[in-house]
């Protein structure tokens, strides 16, 4: 992939997060995550690229857009697959927290996991860890090697993981262990991303969480050399049948990174929302807004912080008829 696309892409994120920056703390997630999804299918009309999602809002009979398997783009070459998540933490918008971003991954078209939208089992470290963590592994043994490869005591060593009842036995196992634990209510992809930066405060991340966002999190380590590993977690026979329709045969399959992302040329980008552990969320000062944006490629191992200063009135994305509908709702641009 040419590496223009990479900043091609970068305004699609910022898109994203522009549109749900503007219903931070006002309690509707549906709203928040219709203005991240309409901004973020404009902004791609504009890219030169052949996209096909395989990581999206759902199922066609389940979203307007960016459903699986929806072609994106200007339709011309490279052919690539697309894994969105227009707005990674719809909850976190609405109650006004921390951790929402706007994220995708680009890979050439067949490198990116189909994972359905159901649960997966994940873990994930940083470059360091790499090869010595495995999601069968007992936690007290992961949390262990994190250690040693790193260099840390074990009371140092710091683990992510959402605060949810399924989790009790992980979050009991770790504090045996002695290390360290960030509960966080949604949004995995931002501190599994962390981990693979050496000053993130984040050193693993385990538990179950979507699978689509763990197809997002091992293409942002494929970039920064980290590793991951995934399981499926499907809760019923309806669950097995749709990984059978999406070419996963064996459901109990410990993917690694490489199966997760397999080419060596994957370009992830995300653009804050609310300040996370990456990015710092989107700014207002008098009709202009600031955002920070993450961009990566692992073809050339380069990280881009990029800030913006987007003079709102002037953007053509918010001239779009379809954003300015869904925007007037909250006044934040007057209806005509």
């Amino acid at each position: 992939m040419e590496r223009e696309l990479a900043l091609e892409f970068a305004r699609v994120t910022e898109a994203a997060a522009l549109a749900a920056a503007c219903w931070v703390g006002k309690g509707n997630k549906e709203a928040a995550d219709g203005a991240a999804v309409t901004a973020m299918r404009a902004m791609f009309d504009t890219v030169s690229v052949d996209g096909l999602v395989v990581i999206g809002e759902g199922e066609m009979d389940e979203a307007p857009m960016l459903y699986i398997g929806e072609r994106v783009g200007m339709g011309v070459p490279p052919a690539v697959d697309i894994a969105v998540d227009p707005l990674e933490g719809t909850n976190i918008v609405a109650r006004g927290l921390t951790g929402a971003i706007a994220v995708l991954a680009a890979a050439p078209r067949g490198s990116l996991l189909h994972a359905p939208d159901m649960y997966m089992e994940k873990i994930a470290v940083g470059a360091e860890c790499k090869g010595r963590v495995h999601l069968e592994a007992p936690v007290r043994e992961n949390v262990r090697q994190v250690s040693r490869a790193l260099g840390k005591l074990v009371s140092e060593v710091t683990v992510v993981v959402l605060d949810r009842p399924r989790h009790e036995q992980i979050i009991e196992d770790i504090r045996r262990v002695g290390a360290r634990i960030k509960l966080i209510t949604d949004g995995d992809v931002s501190p599994g991303v962390a981990a693979g930066y050496d000053d993130s405060g984040v050193d693993m991340l385990m538990g179950i969480g979507g699978a689509p966002e763990g197809v997002i999190t091992a293409a942002a380590l494929k970039c920064l050399g980290g590793d991951f590993q995934a399981k499926l977690c499907p809760e019923d026979q309806s669950e097995i049948d749709r990984c059978h329709k999406m070419g996963i045969t064996r459901v109990d399959q410990v993917f690694s990174l490489d199966e997760l992302a397999k080419s060596d040329d994957v370009i992830f980008v995300a653009t804050g929302i609310t300040d996370s552990f990456l990015l710092k969320g989107v700014r207002y000062y008098k009709r202009r807004a600031i955002t920070q944006t993450l961009v990566m490629r692992s073809t050339s191992g380069t990280i881009r912080h990029i800030e913006a200063n987007h003079n709102l009135d002037k953007k053509p994305l918010f001239k779009d008829q379809r954003i300015k509908n869904i925007l007037a709702q909250d006044n934040h641009f007057p209806a005509e």
